[in-house]
């Protein structure tokens, strides 16, 4: 549940910045969200003594009914297009009509959910959260969209977070953070028209979470033969013998090299 701990600094810093900024409410609702919901599963996993936390199907509905409320706030009150930005389009956008609904909640939860996959080694989803949060912030400022309150209350939580989170790490995040991270990641990229950059930014909760599709699709299609030595990829790695910092190192360069190369996209 160590999440709370950057979560409560994220949360105070954007009550303070709402009056000016009121454009990072629905970010900081997907983002506490989120983080509520893990918290649940947490404590039900870790006081409670429940092996399974949430039912998947309780924890599905729960992130439905947040991206849902998401969603509204941010196309009813804030008044926020759903047009998407199209990278290396010299700044076009499309809009998908329709579909651009169901779209929000494909993207949401799928990115929420590689973002708790990704957590799974010291440091690993605080590190690239922390590059990705970088990202954003840059955004928000060269586009004047308002948002930088809250994704530096993110980056400044993550580093002192790090403090603690790196190998060897004697706090841990919990579904409390991972879950709250992949709405915060989420909901900056909708509130900036920019679901596609995911993509490009979020390539490693991406890689992670097509991996165990990958490995859980095959292992039944060939009753027990395996793609990776272990899903998610990390575990892959490690069991190659690359060591957790070596791991980190990586796939931190690799999300930097892909948020360099998204910004040049816009």
């Amino acid at each position: 549940m160590g999440g709370v701990i950057f979560l409560a600094g994220i949360l105070v810093t954007s009550v303070f910045y709402i009056p000016g900024h009121p454009r990072i409410v629905p970010v900081l609702i997907l983002t506490l969200g989120f983080g509520a919901i893990g918290f649940i599963d947490d404590y039900l996993k870790v006081i409670l003594h429940r092996s399974d936390g949430l039912l998947a199907w309780q924890k599905l509905l729960l992130q439905i009914v947040v991206t849902a409320v998401f969603a509204f706030w941010m196309v009813k009150i804030n008044h926020i297009d759903l047009s998407m930005i199209v990278p290396f389009a010299g700044g076009k956008t499309i809009n998908i009509g329709i579909f651009s609904i169901p779209l929000i909640f494909f993207a949401v939860i799928g990115t929420v959910n590689g973002t708790n996959f990704t957590d799974g080694l010291d440091g690993l989803a605080s590190t690239v959260t922390l590059v990705v949060a970088a990202f954003f912030t840059a955004v928000s400022l060269v586009k004047g969209a308002g948002l930088e309150p809250i994704s530096a209350a993110v980056c400044g939580g993550l580093m002192g977070f790090l403090l603690y989170n790196a190998y060897p790490a004697k706090i841990f995040m919990g579904d409390t953070g991972s879950l709250a991270l992949g709405g915060f990641a989420a909901g900056m990229a909708y509130m900036m028209q920019m679901p596609l950059f995911i993509l490009l930014v979020g390539l490693i909760y991406l890689v992670e979470v097509l991996s165990v599709m990958l490995q859980v699709s095959y292992f039944k299609a060939t009753h027990g033969k395996r793609i990776f030595k272990m899903a998610p990829i990390h575990h892959h790695f490690e069991l190659c013998g690359w060591s957790e910092t070596r791991i980190v190192t990586v796939f931190s360069i690799v999300t930097t090299v892909m948020c360099l190369i998204a910004f040049a996209a816009m």
